[in-house]
């Protein structure tokens, strides 16, 4: 009777536990454009309003306003409008902030300057950048790109996601890096050419639904933490127009304390061509498939500043494992 008990409950619980990705995926190497409209507008700076800063005290730099006055906000516009009625109604604006996930009232002080009011704030309502296009699922259609998260520039905050879209994006040229000067790929990015969406921007990546017809690719199997080897693997990336090339790297160490990071393991670059072409890694460059005896490995992620040509990878199955929670 104990044994029946106790394997109808392995059977009840087991689900749980037991992801739905696939074991073979289709490898990226795609260049992406990125944009992602934020969930409220983010304050990324300040300026002068009659040679004074205004607002300063009370809002600060990575702040999102979702609400003025209880009503939900998420264009530049939609506070414009705001904005206009107010001042014609000489009321006061509330505003209810989110800062370090923590909701904050506080009062948008406007001045007028030249006949037009003014907050003293620079604001965003979505992030545009490019990217490399890692994997997708061919049975789910969920993919994975980056390898880490969107962040703004201006105080590394993450983006907070209401909606957005991976496009078909175009390599014209690449900046070189430099052992203290990390380059980038310059692209042109084509707004109308959808390809996916953008639903979740965490740690291990982004992550959303393709939407386009999927890449005519052989699928590639994939390779757990624990078999990847030191010694000779390549990337799959992007380094002018749309063509994808297979460059060689060495991985040079596993990391098992940041297994589930985006610095699971560390490599170098050893292909002359990438190395002339683009000195080492660059911007541009995360998210790019690592493939290792002709399985997926993991992603290119971060760049050692001082020295270009090494980099830090995130384990394919830590993306896998995030992209999977889209189906829940």
């Amino acid at each position: 009777m104990k044994k029946k008990i106790l394997t109808f409950f392995i059977i009840l619980f087991l689900p749980l536990n037991i992801f739905a990705y696939s074991k073979n995926i289709i490898p990226g190497g795609e260049s992406i454009g990125i944009k992602i409209n934020s969930d409220g507008l983010i304050v990324v700076g300040y300026y002068k309003v009659n040679d004074n800063f205004i607002n300063k005290n009370n809002i600060k730099i990575g702040d999102r306003i979702t609400k003025i006055d209880g009503k939900s906000i998420d264009s530049i516009k939609e506070l414009t409008n705001i904005i206009n009625e107010k001042i014609s109604d000489n009321n006061d604006i509330n505003i209810e902030l989110v800062r370090n996930k923590k909701i904050v009232n506080s009062k948008l002080d406007l001045v007028e300057e030249n006949n037009y009011y003014k907050t003293g704030l620079y604001i965003k309502d979505n992030v545009v950048g490019i990217g490399t296009l890692t994997y997708i699922d061919p049975v789910t259609k969920i993919y994975g790109a980056l390898g880490h998260d969107v962040v703004l520039n201006d105080n590394n905050t993450r983006v907070e996601v209401k909606d957005g879209n991976i496009l078909v994006s175009n390599i014209t040229s690449i900046n070189k890096s430099r052992n203290g000067s990390v380059g980038s790929k310059n692209a042109t990015i084509s707004f109308n050419e959808k390809v996916g969406t953008i639903e979740k921007n965490i740690d291990t990546g982004i992550y959303g639904r393709y939407v386009s017809k999927l890449p005519n690719k052989s699928l590639l199997e994939v390779k757990s933490f624990d078999e990847i080897e030191k010694g000779e693997a390549t990337i799959l990336t992007v380094t002018n127009n749309k063509e994808i090339k297979e460059y060689k790297i060495n991985i040079i160490d596993k990391y098992y304390n940041k297994k589930d990071t985006n610095k699971a393991f560390g490599f170098e670059i050893v292909d002359e061509k990438l190395i002339k072409k683009a000195g080492g890694i660059v911007q541009g460059m995360s998210g790019s498939p690592i493939i290792q005896n002709n399985k997926v490995i993991g992603a290119v992620t971060n760049v050692v500043v001082d020295n270009v040509k090494i980099g830090y990878g995130i384990s394919i199955i830590t993306m896998l494992e995030s992209g999977d929670k889209l189906r829940n």
